[in-house]
């Protein structure tokens, strides 16, 4: 057989069965070789399922398929044709593409309906600022008394804490110490919002 003849036999269904069932058996070059022979296949097959997608989201999804092939290879069962398993994981990935575009879309619409929502820019000031101040109570609440008086004086009055400590009568280390666990603790309420 020439060797013209020999790379027609190879991007046959045969000859990827048999470049499959030597990968399995960890012969490197014929993984490669399966590799650059499915790479195209894959892209048509993407660009006809999916003509929508865009290049880098076609390359997107083969990268996915063939990481796919790479971690289950060792599932393949070589008495069975190679092309059918790689198509089921093809259709699985492009579903997962799917399913993640439609999810961001869905994202970016709400997104832009809340921008439309409050067009004016007062109207988002307003209601940023009562939202800030109810996750800001909402905070303070688990606070003990020392440690309100530590943001009430250091954040919200924006005293030094030489003038803070002479105010309340404390320590500064002490100030330093409740401000720092106040801040703590509103932080682990307000990252759960």
């Amino acid at each position: 057989m020439t060797a013209t003849g020999r790379q027609r036999n190879s991007l046959g269904a045969a000859g990827l069965n048999e470049l499959m069932r030597r990968s399995q058996q960890g012969d490197a070059d014929a993984y490669r070789l399966l590799l650059t022979r499915m790479a195209p296949r894959l892209r048509r097959m993407i660009v006809l399922r999916a003509p929508w997608l865009g290049r880098e989201d076609v390359e997107d999804v083969v990268q996915d398929i063939l990481l796919s092939l790479h971690l289950s290879r060792h599932a393949w069962d070589p008495d069975r044709p190679f092309l059918p398993w790689i198509a089921t994981i093809a259709r699985s990935r492009l579903a997962d593409h799917a399913r993640r575009h439609a999810r961001r879309t869905a994202i970016n619409i709400a997104a832009s309906d809340l921008a439309e929502t409050f067009c004016d820019p007062t109207t988002n000031k307003d209601a940023e600022v009562v939202v800030n101040l109810m996750s800001m109570r909402k905070a303070m609440l688990d606070l003990s008394p020392a440690e309100k008086q530590a943001v009430d004086h250091l954040r919200l009055r924006e005293l030094s804490l030489h003038q803070a400590a002479q105010t309340t009568g404390s320590t500064v280390p002490a100030l330093k110490v409740a401000i720092h666990r106040a801040m703590r603790k509103m932080k682990s309420v307000l990252w759960k919002d």
